[in-house]
């Protein structure tokens, strides 16, 4: 019986030091037990991954949240630090596993400033459609599983349909589903097949009923409407202080998209709309990627048409960029620039630089420190998720747990995004 007294009693001890810890971060209330402290993640469903949020709830109302992060940490960036250039860009597919060429993008983009690497036009404009692709695949992945979050499981459904048109197209460009790698320093990793225009234009043809028929579903639906409106509202002067971007912080109505405000990779040459909302609340945020799923298909149409029907698809400078297959049998430089390339790499000045692109979810940058060789000394990505994750207990706070679960959905989270 000593024992088990002695046992209670450290066992009270570590709880009590748990509170002491706590205080500041949650109420008065929790501490004495008037409100209950309790987990949500790491491993429930709608957490989007491992992602634990402390909730202090008085009944079902989320008194306070608090986001824990850092359970799906890889070490992506530091691992980068280790690796040539080019073969950075295979790490980049793993941060948003959901947009992964809007990572290869960002990076490229930035190794690319460092080293003063010109792009040809044609890789430009297919970037574009890489980039367009990607961003109807992230926001169907995101339209399915928040609509399954809120009970709607015929949107999942179709809006994974859809999706395996598009990822049929990136394993048409890559011979990968989903963790492609397609564009590099310099361009993209090869021309585009023959299949593949005619395959997106029959895409471009069939995708806007769908949308249609995603409204039907959702956009008047009167449930839809009662869990989403009113529901997690942030006002654009906090969600800019908190660092929010992409659909999140359009959704409160302001005009931020990197394409228009800072246009890289062409972009400045299409005509298309940035979608803002007007309430800042989950509807807002779910009509604006509804209706970019919309403004990618109009840039889609239009790269098709811009689209050079020759060209070189990635820069010929042989410092950086290996050479086709078909010269090393006719050129012994050819051959000394690909062994270098691919045993060495290339080697960028001791200088910083930060590149940034709009991707799915909001703006990623790249921040890249050479050393005057052929690694990296430091590189870091901002990520939109990790910032939504800070803002969430603002959005939260006087909701109930199943408007939590909206909340979360609504900014579109991936935790990879988060834990690099």
């Amino acid at each position: 019986m000593a024992l088990q007294t002695a046992g209670n009693s450290e066992q009270m001890s570590e709880w009590q030091g748990s509170l002491d810890e706590l205080k500041g971060l949650v109420s008065e209330r929790a501490i004495t037990g008037e409100t209950m402290l309790l987990n949500m993640g790491p491993h429930h469903p709608s957490t989007h991954g491992v992602l634990r949020l402390l909730l202090e709830l008085d009944g079902e109302e989320v008194v306070s949240c608090l986001p824990d992060v850092g359970y799906l940490h890889t070490g992506i960036e530091k691992t980068i630090e280790s690796k040539s250039y080019e073969k950075g860009v295979t790490l980049t597919d793993r941060i948003d596993y959901l947009s992964p060429m809007s990572n290869n993008m960002a990076y490229c983009m930035a190794v690319e400033k460092l080293v003063g690497l010109e792009v040809p036009k044609r890789a430009q404009i297919m970037r574009v459609i890489c980039m367009e692709l990607t961003r109807i695949n992230s926001h169907l992945v995101w339209l399915g599983t928040h609509a399954i979050d809120m009970g709607a499981m015929s949107v999942l459904l179709y809006a994974f349909r859809e999706r395996e048109r598009v990822l049929q197209m990136f394993e048409m460009l890559s011979g990968q589903r989903l963790m492609g790698s397609y564009i590099r320093p310099g361009g993209v990793w090869r021309d585009f097949p023959e299949a593949f225009l005619p395959a997106l234009e029959s895409f471009l043809e069939y995708f806007p009923p769908r949308i249609d028929e995603y409204e039907r579903l959702l956009t008047n639906n009167p449930l839809w409407i009662d869990r989403t409106q009113g529901v997690g509202v942030i006002e654009p002067e906090k969600a800019l202080a908190w660092g929010m971007t992409g659909p999140s912080l359009r959704g409160s109505g302001v005009a931020w998209d990197l394409r228009k405000s800072m246009p890289y990779s062409s972009y400045d040459e299409f005509d298309f709309n940035v979608p803002v909302g007007e309430h800042g609340d989950v509807y807002d945020r779910f009509y604006i990627r509804i209706l970019e799923l919309r403004e990618s298909v109009k840039i889609l149409k239009q790269a098709i048409q811009k689209l050079p029907a020759k060209g070189p698809f990635r820069s010929e400078d042989r410092k950086f960029v290996p050479p086709p297959r078909s010269e090393l049998g006719q050129s012994m430089e050819a051959v000394i620039h690909h062994f270098k390339l691919w045993t060495e790499g290339f080697s960028a000045p001791d200088q910083e630089v930060y590149s940034a692109i709009e991707s799915p979810r909001g703006e990623v940058g790249v921040y890249i420190h050479g050393t005057g060789g052929n690694k990296p000394r430091r590189v870091h990505f901002k990520t939109p998720s990790f910032m939504h994750i800070s803002a969430m207990p603002l959005m939260s706070q006087g909701h109930l747990i199943a408007d939590l679960v909206a909340i979360i959905g609504s900014v579109d989270i991936v935790l990879g995004d988060c834990d690099r």
